[in-house]
């Protein structure tokens, strides 16, 4: 240890010790200088996820988007970006945070921050541009309320940018949580929609299960491929007979006592079978695994079973049949079967890969999506778009307003609060006229990202709406010629856009109130 790392001392009874300075470099920020690092780090996450914004944004992939498991992922969505990443900046961890909080094109909510910079040079302070931001998001939320249009659940076109198939896989998600969907309640419940994937096929293979979906077969080889009109015995008790809870030891000494032994398994199977076969069960769904004796039995006595079938699964058949979940043999009557009108066995291509399918169901909410893919990444990002599909149609049951997509309501918003910061006299207006401008980053990016001239595209919708007054024109990514966001059935739902602007303004505040920080620097040689 060297004299400049550790200094010797004694204290008032001669008694030594030895002192040991910290060996870090500690850097502190403060004022102005962080909260301007503060913004350049929310500006980095920002520019990452640029460019994966819209129906023509890029794919991310590389070393930060590998899974602990070895995966490279492959995708354009924001919040899986941001959550794959390795992110040390505290600030930007804020923003990983925030986008867990959308969940749905977080680069729509990050933005926000990056019109911060230049007001700080002015000599404005942080709580004046925070108060600014503020009454710049108020305004915004009203403009949003403003233009919403209400919609009819039938002419809803979600946005689930995978290849060609979008149409296809709007109409699932859109048939997905009408199924399931309490209209009364305006709620839906995602406990009752699973979206299964398996490698092979092509996306338009991608089909809607009114049922559920299992990736097992049948026991035993021999067992029928499909049972019509179902009564399901779902047991979380394993088919073996009864053990000591504690530790034991059985010592067997003489063949008679293995036979003893063998007989006493053999009649255990017996009446564990003939239990469910006097409640009417026509088929076993079980928790546990069962041995090749337990397995042949069942089949001598035509009783087909599925094993190993995991706990959520096992919860999805008794919501999806009505059945109860058996713990017991001895608990086990008619009364607790679940009732489904077939279960079939399916088979993919010459793989001999092998599903259950459990379909026309006592409970017809429950469905399953099956996405199809020619590879994992294929199926992971279709998976991934199908979710944000399923979310856009469930916001719209709980509110069904919307706004127009493209960056028309982004447009109109900025326009909107623009004018309100003329009308205050305030210092205030400075921090609006940035909110508007933050909110122009939305449409150039979509504009950027579709091969469009960027600002020359973003001038000429602007003028247009001031112009004509409408608010349903934005910027054409798809390249159909046509600017009006309403008749290229293009939308948003309203709380998901009203919860953006909240959100990055709230972050906003946060950022600009933390003016001190102390980060730890390299330990010295």
């Amino acid at each position: 240890m060297s004299e400049s790392q550790a200094v010797y001392a004694t204290d008032e009874y001669g008694r030594p010790f030895i002192i040991v300075r910290e060996q870090g470099k500690k850097t502190r920020s403060h004022g102005v200088e962080a909260i301007k690092s503060h913004i350049l780090a929310a500006r980095a996450v920002a520019n990452i996820i640029r460019t994966s914004l819209g129906p023509r944004g890029l794919y991310r992939s590389g070393q930060n988007l590998i899974t602990p498991d070895g995966e490279i992922i492959v995708t354009n969505d924001g919040a899986t970006i941001l959550s794959q990443m390795e992110v040390e900046h505290q600030i930007a961890k804020l923003l990983v945070q925030l986008s867990k909080s959308q969940d749905d094109e977080i680069g729509d909510g990050t933005t926000g921050v990056v019109g911060v910079s230049y007001l700080l040079d002015r000599g404005i302070h942080p709580i004046r541009i925070a108060d600014g931001f503020d009454r710049a998001c108020k305004v915004a939320v009203e403009e949003l309320d403003r233009i919403s249009d209400r919609t009819a659940m039938t002419s809803l076109v979600a946005r689930c940018a995978v290849s060609k198939e979008h149409q296809q896989f709007a109409q699932i998600a859109v048939d997905a949580v009408l199924q399931v969907a309490d209209l009364e309640r305006r709620d839906v419940s995602f406990d009752l929609i699973k979206v299964d994937g398996k490698v092979g096929g092509s996306l338009a293979d991608t089909t809607l299960i009114k049922g559920v979906l299992l990736d097992k077969d049948m026991s035993h080889q021999q067992m029928p491929r499909s049972v019509n009109d179902a009564r399901l015995a779902i047991l979380t008790c394993p088919f073996e007979p009864p053990r000591p809870k504690t530790k034991h030891k059985l010592e067997i000494s003489s063949v008679d006592e293995y036979k003893k032994l063998q007989s006493y398994e053999k009649e255990k199977f017996i009446d564990m079978i003939k239990r469910v076969k006097d409640t009417g069960a026509n088929l076993v769904i079980c928790q546990w695994g069962f041995d090749d004796e337990a397995n042949h039995l069942l089949m001598q006595n035509d009783l087909p079973a599925v094993r190993w079938v995991g706990g959520p699964e096992i919860e999805l058949i008794a919501i999806a049949t009505q059945g109860r979940i058996v713990p017991r043999f001895e608990d086990l009557t008619s009364k607790k079967l679940g009732k489904a009108g077939i279960v079939r066995e399916i088979s993919f291509g010459t793989t001999r890969d092998k599903m259950l399918v459990i379909e026309e169901c006592a409970n017809s909410r429950a469905v399953t999506i099956f996405v199809r893919g020619s590879n994992k990444m294929i199926v992971d990002e279709a998976k991934r778009a199908l979710h944000d599909a399923i979310c856009a149609v469930r916001n719209l049951v709980v509110d069904n307003r919307v706004v127009y997509g493209g960056g028309a309501a982004d447009i109109s918003c900025s326009l909107s609060v623009a004018k309100a910061a003329d009308e205050i006299p305030t210092i205030e207006q400075y921090a609006m006229r940035a909110f508007a401008s933050a909110l122009d980053a939305i449409p150039l990016a979509l504009a950027e990202n579709s091969g469009l001239s960027p600002i020359e595209t973003l001038a000429d919708v602007k003028s247009r709406q001031i112009k004509e007054g409408d608010s349903h024109i934005g910027i054409d990514c798809s390249g159909k010629g046509n600017n009006d966001m309403k008749k290229q059935f293009v939308y948003d739902p309203l709380i998901s856009k009203r919860q953006q602007y909240l959100l990055a303004t709230q972050l906003v505040r946060a950022v600009l109130k933390i003016d001190d920080v102390i980060t730890a620097g390299e330990t010295e040689e």
